[in-house]
């Protein structure tokens, strides 16, 4: 019979302080802004001091976990100065919002002014002994080759100026000899003339 009792007495007093620890929880949120610009603190790391419990907050400084009455939840965040608040112990509802604010945490270094050379004198100097090894100056060289320019120059794909240029020119030309035939260059002495002028040149030799 004493154990009958004794155990309706434990289970009683477990069930009392669980319905009192649901009755406690709240769904705490609200929004991570800097003090001194209003701006949402972005993936901020909020946590329930002394538990495992906690959240993130957004992209808009948002977020929301679950608290129990009297919680203190920190708040803490890259460049910002960590913060903290306890959840009421007096809350006539199960959902609490707030606006926290937080503090940049700027730190000012003394300034350091790097210098390469002691004098202007001495970096002359150095500058005109310096010993440049002969391939980067060979590449530079060939770098900078008509030949090689004309070629990169080629395969540079156009900008919307000069596409809209030849655009234009092109359209010109249809409308130029608009109703006729357009002239054939095999019968300009032009055309031939320089025809010949190339061949003489060389330039329809294979590469």
């Amino acid at each position: 019979m004493r154990f009958a009792a004794f155990t309706i007495f434990l289970t009683s007093f477990f069930l009392t302080n669980a319905f009192a620890q649901r009755d406690s929880l709240v769904q705490f949120s609200g929004l991570l802004v800097s003090s001194d610009s209003l701006e949402a603190i972005p993936y901020a790391t909020v946590f329930i001091k002394n538990s495992n419990r906690g959240a993130v907050s957004n992209s808009k400084g948002f977020f929301s976990l679950v608290a129990q009455a009297g919680d203190t939840v920190l708040f803490s965040s890259i460049g910002y100065q960590r913060a903290q608040y306890i959840v009421p112990n007096n809350l006539v509802s199960d959902r609490y919002s707030i606006i926290q604010l937080m503090t940049r945490d700027t730190i000012h270094l003394a300034e350091t002014v790097v210098y390469p050379w002691p004098s202007r004198e001495q970096f002359k100097e150095a500058f005109l002994s310096l010993n440049i090894p002969d391939d980067n100056l060979e590449r530079a060289r060939k770098n900078l080759e008509r030949e090689k320019l004309k070629e990169m120059g080629k395969q540079m794909p156009q900008d919307a100026g000069e596409i809209m240029d030849y655009y234009a020119r092109t359209e010109a030309g249809k409308l130029y000899y608009y109703g006729q035939m357009p002239p054939m260059n095999i019968f300009s002495p032009l055309a031939w003339a320089q025809f010949f002028k190339a061949w003489k040149e060389g330039q329809f030799r294979a590469q």
